[in-house]
Order: C-alpha cells, then sequence, then structure tokens
C-alpha cells in the first residue's frame, strides 16, 4: 500500500512541475488533470469518498476541461486576428 503512495504521490509531483514549466499550454492543461486525478485516487485510498469525488469531478474534469477550452478559444481568435 506504501508503494501506492509513492507511485501517486510522483504521478502528482510529475504533472505539477510538468504544468509550471511546460511552453505548450495544452500540455500543461493535460498534465495539471492527470495530477488533479492523482490526488483523488489518494483521497479514495484514503477512503474520504466524498473529497475524492469532488477532486476528480471538479478539478479533473471541469477545471481541464475549461482551461482546454479557453486555450482552444484564444488560439483561434489569434488566428483570425492575424488574417485580418
Amino acid at each position: 500500500m506504501a508503494l501506492a503512495y509513492i507511485i501517486l504521490t510522483s504521478i502528482i509531483l510529475v504533472g505539477a512541475v510538468t504544468a509550471v514549466l511546460s511552453e505548450n499550454l495544452l500540455r500543461a492543461a493535460v498534465a495539471l488533470g492527470v495530477g488533479s486525478a492523482s490526488l483523488a485516487t489518494i483521497f479514495f485510498l484514503l477512503d474520504a469518498p466524498y473529497a475524492g469525488g469532488f477532486e476528480l469531478s471538479v478539478g479533473a474534469g471541469l477545471i481541464s476541461v475549461l482551461f482546454i477550452i479557453a486555450i482552444s478559444l484564444t488560439e483561434s481568435m489569434q488566428g483570425q486576428s492575424d488574417e485580418s
């Protein structure tokens, strides 16, 4: 069981470092979602299902999707302003 915590913690740290240091915004948003999903898994392993469910639905799901949509819209708007 301790090995699972170590692996999940290292996934969270790698995801956080990737999100901060990545120059590609889409890759940073995906790394943030992966780290958040790993944190939700730790909550489930610690018998905190409500915290795990909330983190999984809001942290990994909603926030990551909103970031990806915002990045996509911003990139498409930059392409339109370059054409005019």
